[in-house]
């Protein structure tokens, strides 16, 4: 078996593929192509499925709240039809009984089963708790910062490597409750599954399951006052309990998104305001603009650029074209972030562009029922980041120019936008 997909080479205007080249070089480029051919598309998804590619803002938006897409196959009345997510179980060489961990996330699941399992965990995944992150968030980034300069070789720093990831892991795994011995552990398996390479995964999923039950096993003998105590002592409720594997699959899915996801907004954001100084200088006169500023980030460089597939559980007309029941639909997040018909000069970088009070104006945690649990702790862990950053190393630079740090330092990877290192200089004028 192959260890991972063929890539196309097909014509990317006459149907494109999720894995083409082109969309994944550079996908604001080549998803805008397919914007302004057409409002729908008509392409393949990773493995090959055939899937219906929308890609305008308003589109986009619509059917994110759309209960008529549903994201498991089986949600579809009368389907009979191959699963694509048992395909890519397959091509990932999941076994079979560990594939209910992957497959019956809140990612996964439609209501009323996604109404249940998110509601009994916005009980514990609270405001109150977000916010009261905020001392911990900023200790943790004062020690990383104090720390960068012990990681310099050759000049040079990998804010990814020893920034973004160890603050993303460290928090998420302290809001969850995962000892903070195990995040170099959690942030491994997440790379792992990140690259889908099979002989990789082949060990680490399964030793990721497995130390997750063990982990529930001494929270439950010996409760606290994180959110995993705090599922545990609701397991029981009459009305909206989980199980074991629906906490265990709640932990791994929390702790790998929400790391994984926050580590590449923070490199990302850092990369778009070093290569834009015009745009920094602005906001270190106006630190009160950072959650603005956070929120261009996330739609000029986010770095989920496509949702899940999502199924027609009737047939459906989008932007005038029709999607039989059961089709895949894959909606474009990068291609509606830039869209002309929403933003004004959308490929300019402009920290002022969300306005303090303003609605979200972005699809970078996607929208409905399906809205990133965590995007308001994304929120806050970017603002400090930023904010701390800069505050602590003012003279921060680059250590490549963008256009080379593009060209050798971001990952092609369908539907992600990240970068495998991010070289800065903290004191360049300084001896």
């Amino acid at each position: 078996m192959s260890t991972s997909p063929t890539v196309p080479q097909n014509d990317l205007d006459a149907e494109p593929h999720a894995m083409h080249p082109d969309l994944m070089a550079d996908p604001f480029a080549g998803y805008g192509r397919l914007r302004e051919q057409a409002p729908v598309v008509h392409g393949r998804y990773l493995d090959g499925t055939p899937a219906w590619f929308v890609t305008r803002h308003e589109d986009v938006r619509t059917l994110l709240h759309d209960r008529r897409l549903v994201n498991t196959p089986a949600s579809v009345p009368g389907a009979t039809g191959d699963d694509p997510r048992l395909k890519m179980m397959d091509m990932l060489a999941i076994p079979e009984e560990l594939r209910p961990y992957l497959l019956g996330s809140m990612l996964d699941t439609d209501p009323p089963e996604h109404t249940r399992l998110r509601k009994r965990v916005l009980r514990e995944f609270t405001a109150r708790r977000v916010t009261d992150m905020r001392p911990r968030i900023e200790e943790i980034t004062g020690r990383l910062l104090d720390a960068l300069p012990r990681h310099t070789a050759d000049g040079a720093t990998d804010l990814l490597a020893h920034y973004a990831y160890p603050l993303s892991i460290q928090v998420i795994c302290n809001l969850v409750g995962v000892p903070e011995a195990d995040s170099d552990k959690w942030q491994q398996w997440g790379e792992d599954l990140i690259a889908m390479r099979p002989e990789r995964l082949a060990t680490s999923f399964p030793a990721m399951i497995e130390h997750t039950h063990r982990l529930i096993g001494k929270r439950r003998a010996d409760l606290g006052d994180d959110l995993l105590s705090g599922l545990i002592r609701g397991q029981d409720a009459s009305e909206g309990g989980i199980s074991d594997i629906e906490l265990v699959t709640f932990v791994v899915t929390l702790v790998l998104a929400g790391h994984e996801t926050t580590a590449h907004l923070i490199s990302n954001g850092t990369a778009a305001l070093l290569a834009h100084p015009d745009q920094l200088a602005r906001l270190r006169s106006r630190p009160e603009a950072m959650p603005g500023a956070v929120h261009e980030l996330m739609r000029w460089c986010g770095p989920v650029q496509t949702s899940r597939l999502r199924y027609a559980a009737e047939d459906l007309e989008i932007a005038g074209t029709r999607i039989p029941r059961g089709d895949a639909v894959l909606l474009v997040f990068v291609s509606a972030n830039f869209d002309p018909r929403r933003y004004t000069d959308p490929d300019r970088l402009d920290l002022d562009r969300h306005r303090a009070g303003q609605a979200e104006n972005h699809l970078g945690f996607g929208h409905g029922i399906h809205y990133c649990l965590g995007a308001s702790l994304a929120r806050l862990e970017a603002e400090i980041a930023f904010g701390s950053l800069f505050d602590r190393y003012p003279d921060l630079r680059l250590a490549l120019e963008p256009a080379e740090l593009e060209r050798r330092e971001r990952m092609q990877l369908p539907g992600q936008w990240r970068l495998t290192r991010l070289p800065v200089l903290l004191r360049p004028d300084r001896p």
